[in-house]
């Protein structure tokens, strides 16, 4: 294939093309020069993977698409570019998923209420987490303050917790993707994609709604583990 043909640059199940990366800088009225700043490259870089004259690295795409998605710009199938969904939100990876948490940190201080999490494993939050000792005295300090209260249905946990009441999750209602609902917002919760975690965050209140009535339903037939549960 000649330099001048198209090429495309796979990257998340879908391909993206120099002509979406220069479609998505001229949504945000950005330069090239613009794009290479926000993705630590440099200009000669973005013109030549804009002008398929190389074969870009993988790394260099992964910087490219979180530069636009910091921004609000998302690619699509078929060669299509949009801003995101202001009620969608999406976290991808570790550094991602301690971002979904200094969201969650915000939203709990400013709004507080009910937290409800049903976990495959809960265990798995404090693997992917920066700082798990960090998370626990901050939600302590909040369901201390009388702000938030948190129930966590899972179905692997130490059960063990000083901020949260816990209860087992039936094995009838096990599934791969964990729900955490507070505020206004419910985030669907995967440590199955890699990289792990990917969160879909829905800031939309009858997404939340619908899912506590749900939770409540849960929590109501679900059994308190047993002392010294593992």
């Amino acid at each position: 294939m000649a330099l001048s043909a198209i090429k495309t640059i796979c990257y998340d199940n879908y391909m993206i093309t120099g002509r979406q990366i220069r479609a998505a800088r001229s949504l945000l009225e950005w330069k090239a020069e613009d794009l290479a700043n926000e993705a630590g490259l440099t200009r000669v870089t973005i013109s030549k993977i804009e002008s398929d004259l190389v074969q870009a690295q993988e790394k260099s795409i992964v910087a490219i698409i979180a530069a636009f998605d910091r921004h609000g710009i998302e690619f699509t199938d078929f060669d299509g570019v949009r801003r995101k969904p202001s009620n969608i939100e999406i976290f991808i990876g570790v550094d991602r998923f301690n971002a979904f948490y200094e969201f969650l940190y915000q939203n709990l201080k400013t709004y507080g209420g009910d937290v409800c999490i049903a976990a495959v494993d809960e265990g798995l939050f404090s693997k992917y987490r920066k700082d798990p000792d960090q998370h626990r005295k901050y939600m302590k300090e909040l369901v201390d303050s009388g702000a938030i209260t948190v129930r966590i249905l899972a179905s692997e946990s130490k059960f063990s917790s000083s901020y949260a009441q816990f209860k087992r999750l039936p094995k009838a209602n096990y599934a791969p993707t964990s729900f955490y609902a507070f505020g206004n917002c419910l985030a669907l919760i995967t440590f199955e994609y890699d990289p792990a975690p990917y969160v879909v965050l829905h800031k939309a209140s009858p997404f939340a709604e619908a899912y506590r009535q749900s939770f409540n339903l849960m929590w109501a037939t679900a059994e308190a583990p047993p002392k010294g549960a593992p």
